[in-house]
């Protein structure tokens, strides 16, 4: 059952585009940062997340995407999630060199939050199935800082896939013209032993966008200095460790920093 309380501090709205409606949760001031959801949807945890970029000076835009909002964690609501967005047309959860469908929903929110929140432009973070959107969505020019947490589309089944950034050449040329002529940057987390983040992508994204590919890796290989399961996935949220000096607390420190240099400097 969702949690009544997971979403205190927001305010239900909706965003129509191209005659889709979907419920978008809003707080906060400032700049804006569209923050979506990773599976099985909009957890407390991620609440939590939304929170503390509120609580950071922006205003937050999180969409339901999938999933409902409030609820829990859990083995079950995961997968019934990765179902329902395998099968969904809006996700391209197995296409290689394509953007997903959802992607100009998503930009079109972004658009209307830079209009509503004002700034020099907004940001956006994706996690998981969700994890490279801010890469798609960084083709307008008022993204200005996409944030990249476990990206994990393509599902990386194959070399192909492995090596997939979910992505269109076109919207991916794109990208890499903003990077050489309006210096845009992109800041991407992972756990070092993350099976859904295939070293492959990751190297590809090094290769495609150099030293404009931020990249904040956390070891969790056999014996790290932290503990780190091999199998932790969520940076921001499920495998957050909120104490100084943990790793996974200085990536979200370094997401709100990232937020704070692109669009408050």
């Amino acid at each position: 059952m969702p949690d009544t309380t997971a979403l205190d501090g927001f305010t239900e709205t909706a965003f129509t585009f191209e005659g889709v409606t979907r419920p978008v949760y809003r707080g906060g001031s400032g700049p804006g940062i569209i923050v979506v959801h990773e599976v099985p949807g909009i957890t407390p945890l991620v609440a939590d997340f939304g929170r503390r970029v509120i609580d950071a000076g922006f205003t937050v835009a999180m969409p339901s995407l999938f999933g409902e909002p409030g609820k829990p964690m859990g083995m079950p609501y995961i997968l019934n999630s990765i179902t329902r967005a395998c099968i969904s047309r809006e996700f391209a959860t197995w296409a290689l060199n394509k953007t997903s469908p959802i992607i100009e929903w998503l930009r079109a929110l972004a658009r209307d939050l830079h209009e509503q929140a004002g700034g020099p432009g907004v940001g956006a973070v994706g996690m998981c199935l969700t994890g490279g959107f801010a890469l798609a969505m960084a083709v307008d020019d008022d993204m200005l800082a996409p944030v990249l947490s476990q990206p994990s589309l393509p599902l990386p089944l194959g070399k192909a896939r492995s090596n997939g950034l979910g992505i269109s050449d076109a919207d991916l040329a794109r990208v890499k013209d903003r990077v050489e002529h309006q210096n845009l940057c992109l800041l991407g987390l992972r756990f070092s032993e993350d099976r859904a983040v295939p070293d492959a992508r990751w190297a590809r994204y090094k290769t495609e966008f150099g030293d404009n590919f931020i990249a904040v890796e956390i070891d969790s290989s056999p014996g790290n200095p932290h503990g780190i399961e091999k199998s932790a996935h969520s940076v921001l949220t499920e495998h957050l460790v909120d104490q100084p000096g943990h790793p996974t607390k200085d990536a979200l420190d370094r997401v709100l920093g990232f937020f704070r240099d692109r669009l408050t400097a």
